[in-house]
């Protein structure tokens, strides 16, 4: 394919808005505030949809377009949040984040009689507005709101809870990554030379194949974190308090199970993957001895544990990246393709890194008719290019979905969010290995290897974290630092083993990892990695397959999680299902410990 424009690798907030005028906003905002207080004062001032199923379709119809079109903060909203993740320290644009977040509080309390006022329809009448023809379209949700009705508070109660929810952790939360974002320090360049880094920088230097700047960049970040881990010490205690007090007053048993509950998963299957992968820690041992030992080390730092292997002369810059993904994704299906090919001409990809820009990548999408944005921070490694991959998997998923779904089932679960991305993931790796040499095949399985033990087995030593994290709060009140970093340096050895050194100052590494502040949704990367491994072994030489993996992925939620994926012929409740999967992940193991031996590198 042709060269990527450069003034297409940057977000094109033209998309949202050609001329973005600050009163222009101010008063957009105000229009969304009057739109949704206008269906609240309507809907308020009439009951008779928790009476009428046809009065019921009439509501839900209106507060579905709203949830298409504008939600709480519209465009706007959205404009000013892709603005922050470009431009952490700018204060200006945190100060409108703040008055929207405010603004978005505020809707959400005043629509909080309309759900709650459904999920209390009597038990002996909801049959009726489930069995109801013009509100099939919504059944899944009616019954999801049904079922929601044991955990709810009362309508003041989670007003409260929702206008102290940012002060009680989302605040907290954001600190500590605009610290942390905000940090620059002087490390050691792949061309030799000391120079000033920023925090995304850093992150990505501590992979470098150079053990030398690797260590350099891990001695950034030791001090880092451990400069901002006394805040972060009661930071993580308040978002631990703020969990466990809203836990004790929904009435949920678990730390984990109001997760479990929202993303309409049975806790049952969730403990038998977590127990399945557990059980399994040998398969993740026996790469990083591997990796040591191809590294020529007896053992690996901390920080190295996602260092690559292999030679470092072989770079994708973006052009290179690009090219190879929308071949891979057009041979897969034309409109796979076609959806990669305008992200790129429309300039909804942010490619490169920049100082004050998030760290790390995402696919984001708000409102249906509002267009998916993708965020790269692309240096040109092998990672990269799966990166890459990964995150238009997801704007695939969000895009099927738009096309399929209203807008109040336009979404996805946490444990189904994971599978469109490690698909194609798996599929372009599959390109790039073909007709290479033992030795680049050898380095290419690392790879893979290397994404699918830190989704598997590291993302459920972090479920085992939290599970400690939230018990032991629970049970020991204030957790201190030290406490903490115990805890951690456990969970962290129990899935790599003696083959990774837990060296001075992994202990504060937790810091800015963002997933455990969101509660238990871990456990998705894993159940991912899994699943869609287990549709690419279904499509085999069958492209006819692929038609029904879109059909999953269009989805969205209009049904549970469990029934999309016995439509594809796979039972998630049965542990088989894990293990066999894990079963698939050890001889992938094996496979690269013969050709390693093959090579003579171990």
């Amino acid at each position: 394919m042709a060269p990527v424009d450069e003034t297409k690798k940057e977000w094109n907030f033209g998309l949202l808005y050609h001329d973005a005028d600050k009163k222009a906003l101010s008063e957009e905002l105000e229009a969304i505030k009057k739109r949704n207080l206008d269906f609240s004062a309507k809907w308020k001032a009439n009951g008779g949809y928790l009476e009428d199923p046809g009065m019921l379709e009439q509501a839900l119809d209106e507060y579905e377009n709203i949830a298409s079109t504008i939600g709480v903060s519209g465009k706007p909203g959205y404009y000013y949040w892709l603005k922050y993740q470009l431009d952490q320290q700018n204060s200006e644009i945190k100060a409108e984040l703040s008055k929207i977040d405010d603004l978005g509080t505020l809707i959400e309390n005043e629509l909080e009689f309309f759900t709650q006022g459904i999920s209390r329809i009597p038990a002996e009448k909801q049959a009726v507005f489930l069995n109801y023809p013009g509100l099939f379209k919504y059944k899944h949700l009616l019954q999801r709101l049904f079922d929601s009705a044991k955990y709810l508070l009362t309508e003041p109660e989670e007003k409260i809870l929702n206008l102290t929810g940012k002060t009680a952790q989302g605040n907290w939360v954001d600190m500590i990554a605009d610290f942390l974002s905000r940090e620059e320090r002087k490390i050691l360049q792949e061309d030799g030379e000391v120079k000033e880094a920023n925090f995304s920088q850093i992150l990505e230097s501590i992979n470098s194949i150079d053990k030398k700047v690797r260590d350099s960049a891990a001695e950034a970040l030791n001090d880092i974190f451990s400069k901002h881990a006394p805040a972060a010490e009661y930071e993580l205690n308040s978002v631990l308090h703020n969990k466990k007090v809203s836990d004790e007053l929904r009435g949920f048993t678990r730390p984990d199970v109001s997760r479990h509950f929202a993303d309409d998963i049975e806790t049952e299957v969730v403990d038998s993957l977590i127990e399945a992968v557990t059980s399994r820690f040998d398969i993740s041992q026996r790469f990083y001895k591997l990796k040591a030992g191809l590294l020529g080390v007896e053992k690996l730092q901390y920080h190295e544990r996602n260092v690559d292997y292999g030679s470092k002369d072989d770079k994708y810059d973006f052009d290179k990246s690009a090219g190879l993904v929308s071949k891979v994704f057009t041979g897969l299906d034309a409109e796979f393709g076609s959806i990669f090919n305008d992200f790129l001409k429309e300039g909804k990809i942010d490619v490169f890194p920049k100082k004050g820009k998030d760290s790390g990548a995402f696919c984001v999408h708000m409102e249906k008719e509002l267009p998916v944005f993708v965020m790269l921070n692309h240096t040109g490694r092998l990672n990269d290019v799966i990166t890459l991959a990964h995150e238009m998997g997801h704007a695939i998923n969000f895009e099927l979905m738009k096309k399929e779904q209203n807008g109040l089932n336009c979404g996805t679960y946490t444990c189904t969010a994971e599978v469109a991305s490690t698909f194609m993931e798996d599929f372009v790796l599959d390109e790039i290995e073909k007709g290479t040499y033992d030795a680049r095949r050898l380095e290419i399985l690392m790879e893979r290897l290397n994404g699918d033990v830190s989704s598997i087995q590291r993302q459920v030593a972090c479920y085992n974290f939290e599970k400690d994290l939230h018990a032991l709060y629970r049970s020991e009140g204030f957790l201190p630092l030290k406490r903490i970093g115990e805890l951690f340096l456990k969970n962290m050895s129990a899935y790599m083993g003696e083959a990774v050194e837990m060296s001075p100052g992994a202990e504060n590494w937790w810091v800015y990892w963002s997933h455990i502040r969101s509660y238990f949704y871990v456990y998705s990367y894993a159940s991912g990695v899994m699943i869609s491994k287990s549709l690419k072994n279904m499509v085999g030489d069958d492209l006819g397959f692929v038609q029904k993996v879109k059909k999953f992925l269009g989805m969205g939620t209009s049904v549970s999680p469990r029934e999309s994926f016995d439509a594809l012929g796979i039972d998630i409740a049965d542990k088989g299902f894990w293990m066999k999967g894990l079963e698939e992940l050890d001889s992938m193991v094996t496979e690269a410990e013969e050709l390693a031996r093959k090579l003579g590198k171990i």
